[in-house]
């Protein structure tokens, strides 16, 4: 049962959440899933992977985003002489009046709340290592001085799938640092013809600010709050054996098809993404309904297909798909 006070907090949650959707809704035509998975990420203390063509409004987003939220934004373009200073900084020497010299840090674009990693698999190892450390522990280090990172701070990197020369492609463990991966589509007929009308507008169409940083930290605390059932609980931990060829609960297409499943991130990730989403359908428990919706997103990069499955012209969304239909069916029986 849910208190008074818990109720009120998930009314004006709820309410909030929305305003900021429909300021998104001003400048991003539909792409509804790709800036639902955005926030859910941004809530949940995570950060997403975008993967799709270029001109679908990646950039756009997550820019939208940062004024409607009054968060700093930063963009970092990944090219192959991207250096790891360029992204978390460097140590400067200054002189003083006095012509004393001392050495200071200067600070990189990691530094802000929303940092987008434009296609990041154009950079170096060496450079992706750098910004994904920064992802998994919040801190950047530099000589002996180890800086925190302001909270909250989402990395949104993108990735173009269509060129590959060039790239160089983010390793497994790399990509499971990454809370979601969500692939973002083409636009359809309808809402290719209101995002023409848009450009042809002679108005500027303008931003407010709804929340801040401090409403976004609080709503995180009430998703915290959010009831997970021992059932709900299983039906996610059932899902990530599923994928795992290994295990008897496999099911016939990971053994098949799948070299290595997915991680245990990937059962904290479904009961975290789940419960944020569950708070944004205004819910103070999380439903098997909810695992189901973020499961693509949050499982699709934390599989690795074997030759055969490529052979097959098996896909990570045909799989895990039949995975999510058969583990429900299960419950459903049970």
């Amino acid at each position: 049962m849910v208190g008074v006070g818990s109720e009120a907090e998930l009314r004006a949650a709820v309410e909030k959440l929305n305003n900021v959707r429909q300021e998104i809704g001003k400048i991003i035509v539909g792409q509804d899933d790709v800036v639902e998975g955005v926030l859910i990420c941004l809530l949940a203390s995570g950060h997403v992977l975008l993967e799709g063509v270029p001109g679908l409004g990646k950039t756009t987003l997550l820019r939208t985003l940062a004024r409607a939220l009054q968060l700093k934004y930063s963009r970092i373009q990944f090219t192959p002489d991207l250096m790891p200073a360029d992204i978390v900084g460097s140590m400067i020497i200054e002189t003083s009046e006095r012509g004393s010299k001392n050495l200071r840090f200067q600070p990189g674009p990691i530094f802000a709340h929303l940092v987008l990693a434009d296609e990041i698999n154009r950079a170096t190892p060496k450079t992706q290592s750098a910004l994904l450390e920064a992802m998994q522990e919040r801190t950047v280090t530099s000589g002996n001085a180890t800086h925190e990172l302001e909270a909250p701070f989402l990395v949104m990197a993108t990735q173009n799938p269509i060129e590959m020369e060039g790239t160089y492609p983010l390793p497994e463990a790399q990509l499971d640092r990454f809370l979601m991966k969500i692939l973002v589509t083409y636009p359809s007929r309808e809402e290719l013809h209101r995002i023409v009308e848009r450009t042809i507008q002679t108005e500027v169409v303008q931003v407010h600010p709804v929340m801040d940083r401090d409403a976004i930290l609080g709503i995180r605390s009430v998703c915290r709050e959010v009831l997970v059932a021992p059932h709900v609980k299983e039906f996610a931990i059932q899902l990530v054996m599923a994928t795992q060829p290994e295990q008897k609960e496999a099911h016939e297409l990971a053994v098949k098809y799948i070299r290595y499943g997915s991680s245990p991130r990937g059962a904290q990730a479904l009961v975290e993404c789940g419960r944020v989403l569950a708070l944004m359908r205004g819910r103070f428990h999380l439903s098997v309904d909810d695992i189901q919706h973020v499961a693509p997103a949050v499982l699709r990069h934390r599989i690795i297909l074997n030759f055969d499955a490529h052979a097959d012209g098996q896909t990570p969304e045909s799989i895990i798909g039949a995975i999510i239909k058969s583990v429900t069916s299960q419950v459903s029986i049970a």
